[in-house]
């Protein structure tokens, strides 16, 4: 899978605040978890994927970066992954299988880490429950038109909404991507913005690159 500009959002924006521990779920090439690295340089980073073959790539990427010393990327389903949880992470990030009514391609790897059939929305939430610090943030990147099913499924298994961003490709575009974080104990005032990506075609927003200059070259 290509480093695309969905992963590259959900790292540059979920906010670990002072959390030690870090989790990225589905970690493809390690892209997040790189990020989250070079953003928190006191957290212990775990990154796990059911792909070998992303697994072997995240690990050559993270073994040529400057922060392989609190980085380990691990092969696992996150169901098992969590029935076994024995560290509790203060941010769980994620940027999930998404397009769960959309045909399957014939390529399987790509079947895997672009539909919902190896990791349900739901068998996400419940697993991430499992693993987070009784404090700890859930930080999902969706397709907009998933607002309403992650709503509805994160409030019926104990989710609490702390901050969301509605992301546009450009001004007079419809939404296209959905930046949430969700906790386990209820915030009084979430916080809701929007962001959009480009002004016209290679003319991105001021807010775009504010939020991603640390991680482009060409910015």
């Amino acid at each position: 899978m290509k480093v695309g500009t969905d992963g590259v959002l959900l790292g540059a924006w979920a906010n670990a605040g002072r959390g030690k521990m870090i989790l990225d779920v589905g970690t493809g090439t390690g892209l997040i978890a790189l990020m989250m690295a070079q953003r928190y340089p006191g957290a212990a980073i775990r990154a796990i994927d059911i792909d070998r073959d992303a697994v072997a790539q995240a690990r050559e990427n993270v073994s040529d970066s400057p922060f392989a010393d609190r980085m380990t990327v691990e092969q696992d389903d996150f169901r098992h992954y969590a029935s076994a949880c024995a560290e509790k992470f203060d941010l769980i990030v994620s940027n999930p299988p998404w397009f769960n009514r959309a045909l399957l391609p014939p390529d399987a790897q790509r079947k895997t880490a672009r539909h919902s059939v190896s990791l349900t929305l739901t068998e996400l939430l419940l697993s991430a429950a499992n693993c987070l610090s009784p404090e700890g943030v859930l930080a999902l990147i969706l397709p907009y038109d998933q607002q309403k099913e992650l709503e509805t499924q994160a409030r019926e298994l104990g989710f609490f909404l702390k901050r969301e961003t509605v992301v546009y490709s450009l001004p007079e575009s419809n939404p296209k991507r959905l930046l949430t974080e969700w906790t386990r104990s209820q915030s009084e005032n979430p916080t809701q913005s929007k962001l959009t990506i480009e002004l016209a075609r290679n003319r991105y927003t001021a807010e775009f690159i504010d939020l991603v200059r640390e991680f482009y070259l060409y910015l």
